[in-house]
């Protein structure tokens, strides 16, 4: 399950093997969800409802990967496509940390289904969830944005390839997009969210701030008709929401947007250690490879920037020095000595926030990057600028 590109979001159709009524779904080969996934807190034959479901689907033209959201170990089934595998990590319980993830390991392994590493990080949605009764663990408070988003820094860091922010079933309030947003500036691995989703439109304000996987179980279990409605409504979202007519956005400008947030995140680190505040990041094939920010006062080091820091991690990343199919983004335009290691890197595109007239490349080495190499500057100009402005303010 790769992390999607802008405009291709995706929407998981969410079945209960105890709960779901399969000749209610209407999947045909012109409406359908982009993955169905399989299981629930409690039980249920996993195996014998994979089956019916795929005889159900054999209606269809197109193949639904269908992956497995298990509760435990036994809902574990080789007769699926793929499975989260998931570790509770907004609960305390070792047994659904790494105890039932122990006890599947092998039938996984053997099966050689195609398996995401996955957070569950589960968040109060105003109702008692079988997963709370079942793990005996308490959600997140959604008030507390800091510990959401620092459980899901720890993931990344941990190697999930997925997060996923879950309400629970039958939530009277989603994941609020507030929390969303601060996750997605914070981690770059892909982002599912579901819980309490009932609409188009928060569907839609899901992926606005940042879902890359939207997931509806119980919603289309009691309106199996709505599919239809939310599918048209994820075909426009691109068109309308995000590149249309009038909304002064194109996709990759979204999608520099995007880094750029993320760089600033590593800007205001280094703001918080009394740097320079710049920040950097590395992205290749959707995926950050690299970040920093100014260290040069904590290793009294002057090549200690922002740059340098993310084009080594990238480098340790992808095990190379040359780094031709990246992007560079940095919160401010990137100095002589910096933009040299990115020629040298042979970084094929820049983006930059702020411009810096006095000290920037294109003062005293305008032709240093790599020859194809193209540069974007502006992105979020204002926020890098003042960003930097209100540090040296300080300083006066």
């Amino acid at each position: 399950m790769h992390r999607p590109s802008l405009g291709d979001k995706k929407l998981a159709l969410l079945l209960d093997p105890e709960k779901a009524n399969l000749d209610a779904l209407p999947i045909t080969d012109l409406c359908h969800p982009d993955y169905i996934f399989v299981g629930g807190s409690t039980g249920g034959d996993t195996t014998e409802f994979i089956r019916a479901l795929k005889e159900k689907l054999q209606i269809t033209n197109y193949k639904l990967p269908i992956i497995l959201f298990p509760g435990n170990s036994s809902q574990f089934s080789p007769e699926a496509d793929g499975i989260l595998f998931l570790s509770l990590l907004s609960g305390n319980n070792p047994e659904y940390i790494v105890g039932q993830q122990i006890k599947s390991a092998r039938a996984v392994h053997d099966s050689h289904l195609d398996f995401v590493p996955t957070a569950y990080v589960l968040i109060d949605g105003g109702v008692e969830t079988s997963t709370m009764r079942v793990t005996g663990t308490k959600p997140l408070d959604p008030k507390d944005v800091k510990t959401i988003v620092d459980t899901c820094i720890a993931a990344e860091l941990m190697g999930k390839k997925a997060i996923y922010l879950e309400a629970g079933s039958g939530a009277i309030t989603p994941v609020s997009t507030d929390i969303i947003k601060a996750v997605r500036e914070a981690v770059s691995v892909t982002l599912i969210v579901g819980g309490g989703i009932r609409t188009p439109e928060a569907m839609q304000a899901a992926y606005n701030a940042g879902a890359d996987i939207v997931v509806i179980g119980n919603h289309f279990e009691e309106h199996p008709e709505e599919l239809e409605k939310f599918l048209t409504a994820k075909r426009s979202y691109s068109e309308t929401v995000l590149v249309g007519p009038g909304s002064g956005l194109t996709a990759e400008r979204s999608e520099d947007e995007r880094y750029m947030r993320i760089a600033l995140s590593e800007a205001h680190k280094a703001l918080s250690s009394n740097e320079i505040p710049i920040g950097c990041v590395i992205v290749s094939q959707n995926q950050i490879i690299g970040r920093g920010h100014n260290l040069t006062e904590t290793l009294a080091d002057v090549t200690a920037h922002a740059e340098i820091q993310a084009i080594t991690a990238a480098s340790q990343t992808l095990g190379g020095k040359y780094l031709p199919d990246a992007t560079l983004y940095v919160t401010v335009e990137p100095c002589p000595m910096c933009a040299g290691a990115i020629g040298w890197a042979q970084i094929s595109r820049i983006v930059y926030g702020a411009p810096d007239p006095k000290r920037g490349y294109k003062t005293y080495a305008p032709r240093v990057f790599h020859p194809k190499a193209t540069v974007t500057a502006g992105v979020l100009e204002n926020e890098c600028r003042e960003l930097i402005q209100e540090f040296f303010k300080a300083k006066r």
